[in-house]
C-alpha cells in the first residue's frame, strides 16, 4: 500500500503524494576532454558529510525513470527532458530506514534504480535537500560517496559512458 506524504519543493509548491517503495539515484554528468565529471550532492539532513547522487522516491504509480526525472527537477532543476541513461545497477534498501511509509509488513526492501543524466549547458540550482554540490572525477566520487551502492552504480556508469562515447548511443539496451 502507499502512504500519503506532504512534500514541498524549492519551487515553492506543495502537494500531497503517495510514496511508492521505489527509489531513483541519479548522477548528473558532463564530458571533459578525455573523461567525464560527475556531480554529487551533500545532504542537508545529515550532521556529517553525506555525499550521494540525486535521490528520490517514486510517487503514486511512477516508473523508476519518471521518478528520476521528477527528483532531478525538484532537487537540482535539471530539465526532465534531458538525456537520462538507465544503468543495470539496482540496490536493495531495507524499509526500516524509511519513516511513516505505511507500506505494511510485507514490504522488506525498496529497490533503488540508478541513472545518469547529461546536464551539459544546464545550470544546477540546489533545493533545500542539499547544502552543496561538487563536480568530481570518478576517483574523487569513490572517495566521497557515502554508500558502496552509489560507488558501484557510478563505476558502471563510467564504464557505460566510456563504451558509449560522446554520441551517447548505448547499443547494449537496444
Amino acid at each position: 500500500s502507499l502512504t500519503p506524504l506532504l512534500l514541498g519543493s524549492h519551487r515553492g509548491s506543495q502537494h500531497l503524494m503517495d510514496r511508492a517503495p521505489i527509489n531513483a539515484m541519479v548522477f548528473p554528468y558532463r564530458r571533459k576532454t578525455e573523461s567525464y565529471e560527475f556531480e554529487i550532492f551533500n545532504r542537508a539532513d545529515s550532521e556529517d558529510d553525506f555525499w550521494q547522487g540525486i535521490w528520490g522516491g517514486a510517487e503514486d504509480d511512477e516508473t523508476p525513470i519518471e521518478a528520476a526525472r521528477r527528483a532531478s527537477w525538484e532537487e537540482a532543476w535539471i530539465d526532465p527532458d534531458s538525456d537520462f541513461i538507465q544503468m543495470d545497477s539496482i540496490c536493495s534498501i531495507p524499509t526500516s530506514i524509511f519513516r511513516g511509509t505505511g507500506w505494511g509488513d510485507d514490504i522488506y526492501v525498496v529497490h533503488e534504480h540508478a541513472f545518469g543524466v547529461d546536464v551539459e549547458g544546464q545550470e544546477i540550482t540546489l533545493s533545500h535537500e542539499h547544502t552543496d554540490y561538487r563536480w568530481v572525477s570518478l576517483g574523487e566520487a569513490f572517495h566521497l560517496l557515502k554508500h558502496d551502492s552509489n560507488r558501484a552504480a557510478l563505476g558502471e556508469f563510467d564504464q557505460r559512458l566510456t563504451r558509449i562515447g560522446p554520441d551517447r548511443t548505448d547499443q547494449s539496451h537496444e
